[in-house]
């Protein structure tokens, strides 16, 4: 197969043109050209008066392609090998069926390559089924009635299911090619496959979510919805079974191997798990606030005279600066056409995020607008301190916004020059549990909303408009990483053994796809049985 990158097509040109025009850089007639997928498409907005498509290409042909690549003489043009994920083999030795905790995207792929191997996995998530979650979820945000085991962080699907459905990552990995896949088999449109900034969107990952469980339990696992783990049992550093709670009952199950893909948000299974002796340390977490700017300004700032072409759609940014604080301020989790959520999931305590859906065709567009803090922040060296201060500024925000969920907010305008707003301006907040005004500086560590502010105004120099005085800021946002890591070793394992901490709980990722990856590679480890091996 030959890949072909940097192909340009204008935003008008067909995309037929790509045989084309891969014909001509390999010098060949198109007509020898026998297959041609998209790998790779892009908006290249670099240029405001030339912004364009760019793609890259795999084609297959009917003559000789080492030999064409090489007369050619292209440095776009080069032979690959098609994608195959193997499964490993199972070498698992013990009877017992493994357990997966948490049935977000790690605990998904964790349970769906355990699945295919045949093990027949049993999968507890301590939430309800995407339908009777939602109805939960929409009951909160219309109601302000908080159900502390099905909400937007609990219930199947995990965190992600309530978001853009963002597919980027940071990290490489051949496993991630299998997550988009899987994923696209479970209903997810099919540009995800091929776009640089791939997404599901909250309204399709509905659908995704249910069908991935549906097609596990055709491979002879099992997914038992509102089944709270309750206790490892451990005996000579090693687990020996699971109890887990289901409509006040409890139940019992043996097994040797348990993959804790748990959430950031589980933080009651964390302190379960720091009573059992399982080595947690502090990391390092961010805090801040949605900022929500016009979608319209957004389109002008990224795109210019081509802002409203029917093909490029809702624009998005990704922003960064160093300003007063070691590891500065970013934009993370961009929702364009998008909306506020609010997603406590603890009574008392008020959490931001944000989500779109997959057509992103909402008026406004958010983003979290996030410091970090180092553990050297944390009010005391306990391993668990970094979450009783995420619980601490939740509960802060509670309080300042009136004790009934909505949201602290605040102008930019006025978060800039630290007073009080007493009204909205031209940007209508979207959090649906409503918002109060006030002043953020009340609610966010002085560290947090003194770097937020610099950055602001940096940020602006890169997409003008993002300092509008009407934006809207809305806090807290606590919950987009993990403040803990719990330790594990070379075979994916924690300090007892079959225990396999893993995904954006328990600090290996952080996103959709990293936390999915690191299920795919707990899951070969429960398979290879290391701990077997070397007695």
């Amino acid at each position: 197969m030959i890949r072909i990158n940097e192909i340009k097509l204008a935003l008008d040109e067909d995309e037929e043109l790509l045989k084309a025009k891969s014909a001509k850089i390999l010098k060949i007639n198109k007509k020898y050209i026998t297959s041609l997928t998209i790998y790779k498409k892009s908006v290249d907005a670099r240029d405001k008066d030339n912004v364009h498509f760019t793609y890259s290409v795999d084609i297959e042909i009917s003559l000789d392609e080492e030999q064409i690549v090489k007369k050619c003489k292209s440095n776009k043009a080069s032979i690959v090998k098609p994608y195959h994920y193997e499964l490993p083999e199972n070498r698992r030795s013990g009877k017992f069926r493994p357990i997966v905790v948490g049935f977000g995207p790690a605990g998904m792929l964790a349970g769906l390559i355990l699945a295919q191997a045949g093990t027949m996995p049993i999968i507890l998530e301590r939430g309800k089924d995407i339908d009777a979650r939602q109805r939960d979820v929409n009951e909160f945000w219309t109601k302000k009635k908080l159900n502390e085991e099905s909400n937007v962080q609990f219930g199947e699907g995990g965190a992600g299911t309530f978001s853009d459905g963002k597919l980027t990552t940071g990290i490489k990995s051949p496993y991630i090619r299998k997550v988009l896949e899987e994923l696209y088999e479970a209903g997810a449109p099919e540009e995800i496959l091929y776009s640089s900034k791939p997404h599901i969107g909250t309204d399709r990952l509905a659908i995704v979510v249910k069908n991935i469980r549906k097609k596990i339990e055709r491979l002879g696992g099992e997914v038992r919805l509102e089944c709270k783990l309750d206790k490892l049992h451990i005996a000579n550093k090693a687990v020996q079974g699971v109890s887990y709670v289901h409509h006040g009952e409890r139940f019992d199950i043996e097994t040797d191997s348990v993959i804790m893909a748990i959430g950031h948000s589980a933080r009651d299974t964390v302190e379960m798990l720091y009573n059992l002796g399982v080595e947690i340390i502090q990391k390092p977490f961010s805090v801040g606030a949605r900022i929500e700017h016009p979608q319209s300004l957004i389109n002008k700032s990224q795109y210019g005279k081509f802002a409203d072409h029917p093909k490029l759609g809702a624009a998005d940014y990704k922003l960064s600066c160093h300003g007063l604080h070691e590891r500065g301020a970013y934009t993370f989790c961009m929702c364009p056409g998008g909306t506020v959520v609010a997603a406590a999931s603890e009574k008392e305590g008020v959490i931001v995020n944000g989500m779109s859906t997959l057509a992103r065709d909402g008026e406004n567009a958010n983003s979290a607008l996030l410091v970090g803090i180092e553990p050297k922040d944390f009010p005391t060296e306990h391993p668990l301190a970094g979450i009783y201060y995420q619980r601490e500024i939740e509960n802060t925000a509670f309080k300042l916004a009136g004790s009934d969920y909505s949201a602290p907010a605040q102008l930019v305008g006025d978060f800039l020059k630290g007073e009080e707003s007493r009204s909205l301006g031209s940007v209508k907040p979207t959090c649906a549990t409503g918002v109060t005004l006030t002043n953020l500086d009340y609610c966010l560590p002085s560290k947090v909303s003194a770097t937020m502010k610099s950055a602001i105004v940096e940020m602006d120099k890169k997409l003008h408009g993002f300092n509008l005085y009407d934006a809207v800021l809305t806090a807290p946002e606590t919950r987009s990483s993990s403040s803990v890591r719990i330790l594990r070793d070379e075979f994916l394992e924690c300090n007892i053994q079959g225990v396999y901490p893993c995904g954006e709980g328990a600090g290996y990722a952080g996103g959709i796809i990293s936390a999915a990856v690191d299920g795919i590679k707990c899951a070969h480890s429960v398979l290879s049985d290391e701990h077997y091996k070397i007695g």
